[in-house]
């Protein structure tokens, strides 16, 4: 079969990075395929690029796909990144597709479910009313307020050591604008960014944060973004606490909304801990794949 590979200009800036993309075309120009390669700007992620291919059903094997990814690995080359990441569901065909083109397995995520209409919504409201000495909860909708900004932004590096396994992801250095764009993307794009976080009473600074992004229509299910609590406040229940309070909140702001979807490695063992008490089921495996360019 005759496959065209057309290079095509994505008009999607992003503070944290730019795309490429290709289409993939038969010979009665008819769309088959498309990769998009996501090029990572912000400092300490400059090394990788991300790329995501798909091809119709019924064009696989007759190497759509290699030829897709061998455009995207060039650019990739190119532009002088150190790795190429790939996700595809655990044996599903774009898990052996990139098995088979040299990529390794190197960090795998559980997906899980929380189905707002099967909580203990006693329990919840107990885990979400208990005391914790020393700490309080905030929230809000949106952009962070001013007058946590600073405390918020330094608190995202409570990711840093999250379990990654062999994943060369290095770290992301936030600062005030950073957080501030990112909230800004989720507007933009018509969801509502809602924030928990545990703030350190003794001097009013954040200690830990969970993110939830909410359809803008209320309706369906939402998305967790990160959960974090900064290691010098670890062990005190801040995760399942701040994690308590952002579902009954959820619940209780948007009675449309159907579930609450998360993803955790594999190895963090506290955050799957804190998911399966609160009542998350899993729903699928997903496996991030690494090419070392």
């Amino acid at each position: 079969m005759s496959i065209r590979i057309t290079p095509l200009t994505d008009p999607h800036l992003a503070p944290s990075g730019r795309r490429l993309a290709w289409l993939a075309a038969d010979a009665d120009e008819l769309p088959v395929g498309s990769a998009f390669l996501r090029l990572l700007s912000r400092p300490g992620q400059r090394h990788r690029a991300e790329v995501d291919i798909r091809v119709h059903r019924s064009e696989r094997r007759g190497r759509v796909g290699s030829r897709l990814l061998d455009s995207a690995t060039a650019a990739a080359r190119e532009d002088g990144r150190r790795c190429l990441f790939a996700q595809a569901e655990a044996d599903s065909p774009g898990d052996h597709f990139l098995a088979a083109r040299g990529f390794r397995a190197v960090l795998t995520m559980l997906h899980t479910r929380l189905s707002l209409a099967d909580t203990d919504t006693a329990a919840l409201h107990e885990a979400a009313a208990r005391p914790h000495p020393g700490y309080r909860l905030e929230s809000w909708r949106g952009t962070v307020p001013a007058h946590l900004a600073t405390t918020f932004a330094d608190s995202r590096r409570a990711m840093d050591d999250m379990p990654m396994d062999d994943a060369d992801y290095g770290t992301v250095a936030w600062d005030v604008e950073s957080v501030v764009a990112a909230a800004r993307a989720v507007a933009d794009r018509g969801d509502v960014l809602h924030t928990v976080v545990a703030i350190d009473t003794a001097d009013d600074s954040v200690a830990g944060f969970t993110e939830l992004v909410v359809p803008g229509d209320g309706e369906g299910d939402a998305q967790h973004y990160g959960t974090g609590v900064l290691p010098e406040h670890r062990g005190h229940g801040l995760g399942r606490w701040m994690k308590a309070e952002s579902i009954r909140q959820a619940r209780q702001t948007y009675p449309d909304l159907k579930g609450l979807l998360t993803d955790t490695a594999a190895g963090n063992a506290p955050m799957r801990s804190i998911n399966t008490d609160l009542g998350y089921t899993p729903t699928h495996t997903v496996l991030t794949y690494q090419l070392d360019l």
